[in-house]
């Protein structure tokens, strides 16, 4: 897969002109997308669905991506239907990165379920199995789930394009449905939960499960969320590395004005094509 590159916006609700200037600045210097977090319980966040749609009406080109969209507090169903209709009102320019599930006593304070790791991860692939029948139109839909069940629903409507389903994945089963289910693995570098060390035997885990599922592993994005940090004159470095550990797209954030780190990575975006 050919290398991309992307940055990761905070959507900063105190600062609404600084917000979608980088997501602008972003397509204007070609670059390939933009991840907006979503925690829906962060009282100066803007709400990552309506941000992205509007973003989508203010951009031409940039993929934008939900880094990664809050499953407990997001219907699956819903969901499908909204990320259906973003990839339509964009020209087929949304992939869904979806997580399992974190700071959950903000997930309760909103109304949403308070769920253990194996129950997180049922409730994500249950989704998973909804998304997909939604966006290839199974009408009428039935799924029924311990967590999540639909009785009749008929979907519509069909996306631009094949939304790629892109997992936040760090423990082993949950790399293990990245590989038989997703079309992306979207972890982040640098937290507790995986250090570079790590990265292959992840990937690894989502190989296996991957083959076992008579799956071509080649096929599922590797995608990355990291924090440049030190030299600028480094970062070059750090994404050829990191792309010699089988990583195809980046989304890179980075101390300092927010808008000059758009600035270097539509440099390094040219500088990673030009290296092939």
């Amino acid at each position: 897969m050919a290398l991309e590159l992307g940055v990761f916006v905070v959507p900063d609700a105190t600062d609404l002109g600084r917000t979608m200037e980088q997501v602008r600045l972003a397509d204007e210097l070609g670059l390939d997308l933009v991840g907006i977090q979503d925690h829906p319980y962060q009282r100066g966040f803007l709400d990552t669905w309506t941000l992205l749609a509007y973003l989508a009406g203010r951009t031409s080109s940039i993929r934008l991506v939900p880094d990664v969209a809050n499953l407990p507090l997001r219907l699956p169903a819903p969901l499908a239907k909204a990320a259906a209709s973003l990839d339509l009102l964009s020209g087929g320019r949304l992939e869904l990165g979806l997580g399992a599930g974190a700071f959950w006593d903000g997930i309760v304070a909103m109304g949403g379920p308070r769920r253990t790791p194996k129950e997180s991860v049922d409730a994500l692939e249950e989704a998973i199995a909804i998304l997909r029948a939604f966006w290839r139109g199974d009408d009428p839909l039935r799924v029924d789930g311990e967590h999540y069940a639909v009785r009749g629903l008929h979907p519509g409507p069909a996306p631009a394009h094949p939304i790629g389903i892109w997992l936040g994945a760090y423990g082993p089963r949950m790399l293990r449905v990245t590989g038989r289910l997703a079309d992306g693995w979207l972890p982040s570098l640098g937290f507790s939960k995986l250090t570079e060390d790590e990265l292959a035997v992840r990937h690894e885990v989502v190989d296996d499960a991957a083959r076992a599922a008579e799956r071509d592993p080649t096929e599922i994005r590797r995608a990355l969320n990291v924090t440049l940090a030190g030299e600028p004159a480094g970062w070059l470095d750090t994404l050829r590395r990191l792309a010699d550990k089988r990583f195809e797209t980046f989304i890179i954030s980075a101390e300092g004005d927010p808008l000059d780190v758009v600035r270097r990575a539509a440099d390094l975006a040219a500088q990673l094509r030009d290296s092939g």
